[in-house]
């Protein structure tokens, strides 16, 4: 399957948003918490069933041992978030400050987790948290960069209000640059909408108006759904019809069309298109002198 990374500007929803994803996925499925700022599901959504002893900032010593070190440590610290282990998570920081140990760490996550989804049919999202840049490309220590680099799609979540828009246009350019020069390329860039009333009771900007307003696809879009977002990031009781909630009936359906995206773009990359048009020019080259005796 694909590593799909997801992150915004400002605080939009990117952690309830990967949480659905995973949870709602029609195939085994893993959410890696990687916002340097710290995660926030250990204290939420598990009740903090877990200690700090356990998760990603664990895996940079194991990193330095070697990459089988790496790897067992990876599968080590993963947290089963449904009765049969279908749906994982990889726990993220307890501390912010720790994110600068993890500079060497996250390039060697990402080929486990490429592994992880290409090997193991994995749906795998990697939550990047909110993007940081500096002299027009991504912060090394305040964004996991080599995990947006190497994603399969990589989705900018915002919301469809007008300041949510204005903030994320002016991320747009510079993140398709580094993606074509650091990257996997720009095309792996689209959108995820969270889609809310305003608060003039309005329904907000459409899909449409947001892809054009921005020149960039949405692949996919959730409601806005408090109750629970809320229990995806504080915790406690599920709200009454959790399993049958809009949330994670959209998620599923946003999964499912994202793993054929990112399956038809790895195709693409596979059989560029240009080496597509060579093969069929020649083709036709070679077809037309045959023409020209049939018509002699």
């Amino acid at each position: 399957m694909a590593v799909i990374a997801l992150a915004s500007i400002a605080s939009t929803g990117v952690t309830s948003s990967a949480l659905a994803l995973t949870l709602a996925s029609p195939r085994p499925s893993l959410l890696a918490e990687c916002d340097p700022k710290g995660g926030t599901l250990r204290a939420g959504f598990l009740r903090g069933q877990i200690s700090a002893g356990f998760g990603l900032y664990h895996l940079a010593a194991a990193e330095r041992v070697s990459p089988d070190a790496m790897a067992h440590a990876f599968a080590s610290h993963l947290w089963p978030l449904d009765e049969g282990g279908h749906r994982k998570l990889m726990p993220g920081l307890t501390d912010a400050a720790q994110a600068a140990s993890l500079g060497r760490t996250w390039s060697a996550l990402s080929d486990v987790l490429h592994v992880l989804a290409q090997e193991a049919g994995h749906d795998v999202y990697v939550d990047a948290g909110r993007l940081s840049f500096t002299s027009g490309q991504l912060h090394e220590t305040l964004t996991p960069a080599p995990l947006i680099h190497q994603a399969d799609l990589v989705l900018l979540v915002v919301r469809n209000t007008e300041p949510s828009l204005a903030l994320t246009r002016h991320v747009i350019d510079p993140l398709r640059a580094e993606l074509d020069e650091r990257g996997n390329g720009s095309s792996a860039l689209a959108l995820l909408v969270i889609e809310r009333e305003t608060s003039r009771g309005g329904h907000g900007y459409t899909t449409h108006q947001i892809a054009d307003a921005l020149k960039t696809p949405v692949l996919g879009a959730l409601p806005w759904d408090a109750p629970v977002a809320d229990y995806f990031t504080e915790g406690g009781t599920p709200p009454r019809g959790y399993s049958r909630s809009d949330l994670l009936r959209y998620a599923r359906t946003a999964a499912e069309h994202l793993a054929v995206v990112a399956q038809r773009r790895r195709v693409q990359q596979q059989f560029p298109a240009p080496a597509a048009h060579a093969q069929l020019a020649g083709l036709l080259q070679r077809l037309n002198p045959q023409r020209g005796a049939a018509r002699g």
